[in-house]
């Protein structure tokens, strides 16, 4: 066992070392495949860096996609062979999706004031910051029209090569999967609510073709559907392809189980929401691929946002899913405020788990409570086995450690939401 403190006396590291540290630019995805790691970066300019990871020990940048204004970022990436996805989304979208409101709120305000409401005014009633509403009447001028996903070819890392750029709708693209074959994006389109769940053939990568879409029922609003729910509570975060199955997240909705072995019809065969009482929505979801204590699982994680005191944070969640007709809770995993030396000075609570399960150990962010690598092999208690936590670089109050994959090596890529990547190896029994 390896320990390491902060000055403090918080236990920063424990069955886990360090192999090697990249100062990068924060991101929103890592993604590994063979000797490569690949970054979607949060924030623009910085769009996706191509990694040589084959002496782990001495990470190599081999190219950095740039972006050409600050209106998108792509902080999302997936590979499958010579093939790269990326997302394109708003930037800020969640400060812009804000402004929609804004001449609805200048209006009522001038009509009560008899004069134009002040920034002040106007940022109070939309909560944000009164520097933020010229941005906002500026975004609402220019629009947005960028949504959506390209596709590269990679066959050389050091020169990726675009093939195709499909346009989406509205804010755009997210999360997604992708195989060989199909790509699995969430994303707005027009005459829905929120994301919904287009699949796409790659067959012909320079012109990705759609094959189908899925949603929630009350989401196809064109359509003369009609949401049970406020805003955007209820819509696909992202869904990963598990054999004919995908495991979809669905934020305030839960998590839903989608039949494709017929590709052009998903259809959906399970559901199930806990919220509430939980607040913290739905983040990702995927079965264990094999039977752990004579049960078929799931694991889940919850997304922390803007924490309320007296409420749990965002954690992971064990289900039995043995019967998709009768899922049930299992278990939860929960990290303590006291095991981090900066859960107060930043973002704390779960985030994601790498994106593929080849054991019962689940490696998984928890922003400034870092990776904590949890073991469900007892389904009903999962049990921590190692965590590391990184300090804070870049000038940043905290580390908040934003996405994980682990390698065919079982070495671990843990990527900050703000500044760098940290590679490092699980020491622990397994």
């Amino acid at each position: 066992m390896n320990q390491a403190k902060s000055g403090g006396g918080a236990e920063l590291a424990r069955n886990v070392r360090r192999v090697a540290r990249l100062e990068i630019p924060g991101g929103g995805q890592v993604t590994v495949e063979g000797n490569f790691v690949y970054v979607g970066h949060m924030k623009p300019p910085h769009g996706t860096t191509i990694i040589d990871v084959s002496d782990p020990a001495r990470p190599k940048p081999l190219h950095t996609l740039m972006l050409h204004d600050s209106y998108s970022h792509t902080h999302k990436a997936r590979v499958a062979g010579d093939l790269m996805i990326v997302n394109v989304e708003q930037n800020n979208r969640h400060l812009m999706r804000r402004g929609a409101r804004l001449p609805e709120v200048e209006a009522k305000l001038a009509a009560g004031l008899s004069r134009p409401a002040t920034d002040a005014q106007i940022a109070a009633e939309l909560k944000v910051k009164p520097e933020d509403v010229p941005v906002l009447r500026e975004s609402n001028k220019r629009g947005y029209a960028d949504g959506g996903f390209r596709v590269y070819d990679i066959a050389d890392r050091s020169r990726p090569r675009l093939l195709s750029y499909t346009k989406t709708h509205g804010f755009g693209v997210h999360r997604f999967d992708m195989d060989a074959r199909y790509a699995y994006i969430s994303t707005e389109m027009e005459g829905y609510v929120g994301n919904i769940l287009v699949i796409y053939d790659l067959a012909k990568p320079d012109a990705p073709q759609e094959v189908s879409r899925w949603w929630l029922p009350g989401q196809h609003v064109a359509g003369g559907e009609t949401p049970t729910w406020e805003s955007y509570k209820n819509r696909l975060h992202h869904a990963l392809r598990s054999g004919d199955e995908l495991w979809a997240a669905v934020w305030n909705a839960g998590l839903r189980v989608i039949d494709v072995s017929d590709i052009r019809r998903p259809r959906t065969v399970a559901e199930y929401n806990y919220h509430p009482p939980f607040p913290e929505p739905t983040h990702t979801v995927l079965p264990v691929p094999f039977p752990v204590a004579g049960r078929r699982i799931a694991v889940a994680v919850d997304e922390e946002h803007d924490h309320i005191p007296g409420q749990p944070h965002a954690g992971l969640w064990v289900f039995d899913v043995s019967d998709l007709a009768d899922i049930r809770p299992l278990s939860m995993f929960h990290v303590g405020e006291m095991d981090s030396p900066w859960s107060r000075t930043g973002r704390f609570g779960a985030h994601q788990f790498q994106e593929h399960l080849s054991d019962t150990l689940v490696y998984v962010t928890w922003f400034s409570g870092g990776l904590r690598i949890v073991d469900v092999a007892d389904p009903s208690l999962p049990r921590e086995v190692g965590h590391f936590i990184p300090e804070p670089s870049g000038g940043n109050a905290s580390p908040q450690s934003n996405d994980v994959d682990v390698d065919a090596r079982g070495l671990i890529y843990l990527l900050d939401r703000n500044q760098g990547l940290d590679i490092l190896e699980y020491t622990g029994a397994r």
